[in-house]
């Protein structure tokens, strides 16, 4: 099938084919060819994978031109560098780090892993896959590093049997995935795809979100070598036809990144009296397996210390950033900030935060929903803004018996609570916050920490810092730095604490990213410095971002050092 006929195909609306018809045909060709991708040698994968890089760097400026027009953003202005970081960037990086991992398992059988591999003081594995080999990532992210923890029971002896276990020919069981692409972030669709295609074996049917579907065709171009090789289809529609995707018999396992509404309608039913019966009997309504990535009511742990006035203005845009970003319409967007009462500085860190987010030009609310959201959570009707745009919002003190909205569900809006925990020490502090934030906040996905080196140099504090780390129960754990750079460095496994089940499945089952294959990891813990220079280009007043994050893009496809001057001038105007 050509790329034009497929497009043509995938895109039809209206006349004699209807979408079952299209969705019937799709996986009729992805039947045929399932066994052949199962098959498929390490070289062809590597070429189609190579082929799909080359396609996101051809499709770069349409893909950021359509994803800025869709979200009000004009081109040319620093807030482009969201949509190409978020998109082309990401989706570079995932195909790069991939490559590089299917090559080692060509050559030399095995991933050559970047960093040391070390032990817990539990007794877990800890291995080091930032910064990566090749990528300048000391040079892009000068102090961070990322430990992926592997599971209980994983040892040096045994790394090899929970890695790439399904990325060789004839691994893995032939199938077919469905990919329910998420509307938010334009890397997400294509990532999930990847990891389902290459990382787990199955050939893909993408169905695209209605809020971001205009993508659709120009992932058909950009990946046209999977689509005219039969392992890749796309589709579009509303819930009827992910509806009727998810239950085709040709289907025989669905990711979802979305919200847990939809995963549970997915996997239980429709709310009602038949889904309560389902969940009480155990028998769910979707008989196949399924992955999820599901959000998070993401906290931001501020440990208590004497900060410097610097430190703490560093901080405030830090979590401004986390707030503001893609219009907080993110799933690890922070929505809880945890502070200690007894801080002298809780106020006034506060207070920088919010004339951070006052300095921060309104965005465009484009999720569908949003104004509804805002007044559920805020108890009021947002101020008048120009063209559908929100304020943002910081609720201060709320409580779990008081305000339980902030504390049981992700807003996915632009409202963020701070709360305050008693405690008489910073170490009482950090003693108690861990079991808070996994017992009263719902979901697993990510939590960062914001904690003073001071501290941790403090005799006996490093000790119970690092207990606080392992005892948090999440599928990232960020220090000093939003949880969300583990989602795009992409070398990462990229998903919820691994404890869901199917009647609570937190913030979901199973990871993708993970381009070092390792597939008994439990958490990831990435850390880097209290304060930076130069500015992150991720921060809200960054001036100039798109031109760091399309330099960025090219120094990621064709590293080199003499590109690295150029980065630098952007990076100190910013």
């Amino acid at each position: 099938m050509s790329v034009a006929t497929s497009a043509a195909l995938y895109q039809e609306r209206t006349g004699q084919i209807t979408a079952r018809e299209v969705i019937d045909r799709c996986l009729a060709d992805l039947s045929a060819s399932k066994e052949r991708w199962r098959e498929t040698a390490l070289a062809q994968r590597i070429d189609l994978a190579r082929a799909c890089l080359a396609g996101a760097i051809d499709a770069t400026d349409r893909w950021v031109t359509e994803a800025c027009r869709a979200k009000g953003i004009e081109r040319g202005t620093p807030l482009e560098g969201e949509e190409m970081a978020a998109g082309p960037l990401a989706t570079v990086r995932y195909l790069k780090l991939l490559i590089q991992s299917l090559t080692d398992i060509e050559r030399h059988g095995a991933v050559k892993l970047p960093g040391q591999i070390s032990t817990t003081k539990n007794g877990q594995l800890k291995i080091q896959v930032f910064p990566t080999r090749g990528m300048f990532d000391s040079v892009l992210f000068s102090g961070f590093r990322a430990d992926v923890w592997m599971q209980p029971g994983v040892t040096r002896d045994n790394l090899q049997q929970h890695s790439a276990c399904y990325v060789r020919p004839g691994s893995a069981p032939a199938g077919i995935a469905l990919v329910l692409g998420a509307g938010n972030v334009s890397s997400i669709a294509p990532t999930d795809a990847f990891s389902k295609l290459f990382q787990e074996g199955k050939v893909v049917l993408l169905k695209m979100n209605p809020v971001n579907e205009y993508l659709g065709g120009i992932f058909a171009q950009a990946f046209a070598s999977l689509i005219e090789a039969g392992f890749l289809r796309i589709i579009y529609g509303g819930a009827d036809v992910g509806t009727y995707a998810v239950e085709h018999e040709a289907i025989d396992e669905v990711h979802i990144t979305g919200s847990i509404f939809s995963h549970e309608t997915i996997v239980w039913g429709p709310p009602g009296p038949e889904r309560a019966e389902r969940k009480a009997s155990g028998t769910a309504r979707l008989q196949k397996r399924i992955t999820s990535e599901l959000g998070n009511v993401t906290p931001w742990i501020v440990v208590p210390w004497e900060y410097s006035e610097r430190e703490l203005n560093f901080q405030a845009e830090n979590v401004a950033a986390m707030i503001t970003n893609n219009a907080s319409f993110n799933c690890i967007a922070t929505k809880m900030i945890v502070t200690s009462r007894n801080w002298p500085q809780r106020s006034a860190f506060l207070d920088k935060i919010e004339a951070v987010l006052a300095r921060v030009p309104r965005r465009r609310a484009y999720y569908p929903g949003a104004e509804e959201r805002f007044v559920r959570f805020t108890g009021r009707k947002p101020e008048a803004g120009p063209d559908g745009t929100l304020p943002w919002t910081l609720v201060r003190d709320v409580s779990p018996d008081q305000e339980p909205q902030f504390f049981e569900e992700e807003s996915f809006v632009c409202v963020c609570a701070e709360t305050g925990l008693d405690a008489a020490t910073p170490e009482e502090f950090v003693d108690r916050a861990a079991g808070f934030v996994n017992d009263r906040l719902w979901g697993n996905l990510g939590a960062g920490v914001m904690i003073h080196p001071k501290f941790r140099r403090q005799k006996g504090n490093e000790e119970r810092f690092q207990e606080l780390v392992a005892n948090l129960r999440f599928g990232t754990v960020g220090i000093n730095h939003w949880p969300a750079i583990s989602y795009a460095l992409m070398c990462t496994p990229w998903g919820g604490f691994p404890e869901g089940s199917l009647e609570d499945p937190k913030s979901g089952l199973g990871w993708v990213h993970n381009t070092y294959l390792l597939d008994a990891a439990q958490k990831t813990v990435i850390e880097g410095p209290l304060t930076m220079m130069p500015k992150p280009f991720w921060f809200p007043t960054h001036k100039t971002a798109h031109i760091l994050a399309r330099k960025t893009v090219d120094l990621t496809h064709r590293p080199g050092w003499w590109k690295l001057p150029g980065l630098m001038l952007p990076a100190l105007q910013g």
